[in-house]
């Protein structure tokens, strides 16, 4: 049965209809009129009808208590994003490494779940700890309803706590978060690992209010802020695009690569190694150093700078241009490129980026 409005002339009848089968036809027959559809509405007489069938329907009942009011609504939580993440979590062996690394510290509360809550809000959102405690109460985190602000603090200060042993230390020392890379590489090395390209990417930080007094440093801001300091951050990742790990050193200091690069080297075991980074990383000084260690690179070059860009891979537009470039050591690299990008990477400064593929062995510009 439906209710159905039958107009007749100007006027306009609320009638309750049912379908009733003849045969192999359907037909309607009209149950009752309740009268004219203006008049229901204006007395009032529509909605009492209706709430007092609802007394038979559960879903209607529901329905007529939130309109009213009267319906008292239950806690929700979110559970799709860390149902997820934590999956991922689990089998990347990050919960493992990090129940590991503190147990026998005595926090009095599971650190493993106040990261992986700091780590899924920074993913989900980002904010500071204040904001992920205030965060949490929509999502359901196994384990980490408990949790309370000054133990996300502690954990994040866990995280940046600097180890006993300083000697493989760069421009930054070394710190918790530096086992924890180590210790997630070798569980997903295998006999037949082997690193050899690693991509560098840069970028970097401001420091706003106080802070920034020890690492960060002013200097040219691509966020047009020289005045604050900053700090460069690097993940290093592998061919498949999974990160190693993460360094950071003052801005202003472009020689950091090659300690950096070093030390890369020694902590994972590298044997061959290729570096690809950014232009700001360019120097004399660094890409010599770079050779006489025999670690293969690739750094932008800047397309008025290069002969080799403007007069064979700009001239020509096709989506493979073979490049040959000569290195200091003396021997060439032939290069297929697949992509040129010309973009602005500063104020009045063109660059070329070459993204392409080389032959082991061979050596790399």
């Amino acid at each position: 049965m439906f209710f159905r409005i039958k107009p007749s002339g100007e006027r306009r009848y609320l009638q309750i209809v049912e379908n009733t089968r003849d045969g192999a036809a359907t037909r309607q027959r009209v149950v009752a009129t309740l009268g004219r559809v203006e008049d229901l509405e204006a007395s009032g007489k529509l909605d009492a009808l209706l709430r007092s069938g609802a007394r038979f329907s559960e879903t209607a009942l529901l329905i007529s208590s939130l309109q009213a009011g009267t319906l008292e609504a239950a806690a929700t939580a979110r559970i799709g994003a860390p149902m997820i993440f934590g999956r991922l979590w689990e089998q990347t062996g990050c919960a493992a490494v990090i129940e590991h690394l503190a147990a026998g510290r005595g926090f009095g509360f599971s650190l493993e779940r106040a990261v992986f809550a700091s780590v899924l809000h920074r993913l989900v959102v980002s904010g500071s700890d204040r904001a992920c405690d205030a965060w949490l109460d929509a999502y359901q985190v196994p384990g980490a309803e408990a949790l309370a602000l000054h133990q996300l603090y502690r954990a994040m200060a866990w995280l940046g706590e600097p180890l006993a042993e300083q000697s493989d230390a760069t421009r930054a020392p070394r710190r918790s978060k530096d086992l924890i890379e180590e210790a997630l590489f070798e569980r997903r090395r295998s006999l037949f690992s082997d690193l050899s390209v690693v991509l560098f990417d840069t970028t970097s930080l401001m420091f706003t209010g106080t802070g920034g007094e020890s690492l960060g440093q002013r200097g040219i801001s691509k966020d047009y802020r020289p005045d604050l300091r900053q700090v460069v951050v690097g993940v290093v990742l592998d061919e498949a695009g999974r990160p190693i790990c993460s360094e950071s050193w003052p801005a202003t200091d472009a020689k950091a690569l090659r300690p950096i690069v070093t030390r890369l080297r020694d902590r994972f075991g590298i044997r061959h190694m290729c570096v690809v980074a950014d232009r700001g990383m360019i120097s004399a000084n660094t890409i010599a150093e770079l050779e006489a260690r025999g670690i293969d690179y690739i750094l932008g070059a800047r397309e008025r700078s290069s002969s080799e860009i403007r007069e064979v891979v700009l001239a020509d537009r096709q989506p493979m241009v073979p490049l040959t470039i000569p290195q200091a050591r003396g021997s060439e690299t032939d290069i297929a490129v697949k992509e040129v990008v010309v973009g602005d990477w500063g104020p009045g400064d063109q660059a070329a980026t070459l993204r392409g593929v080389f032959q082991p062995g061979r050596g790399l510009p």
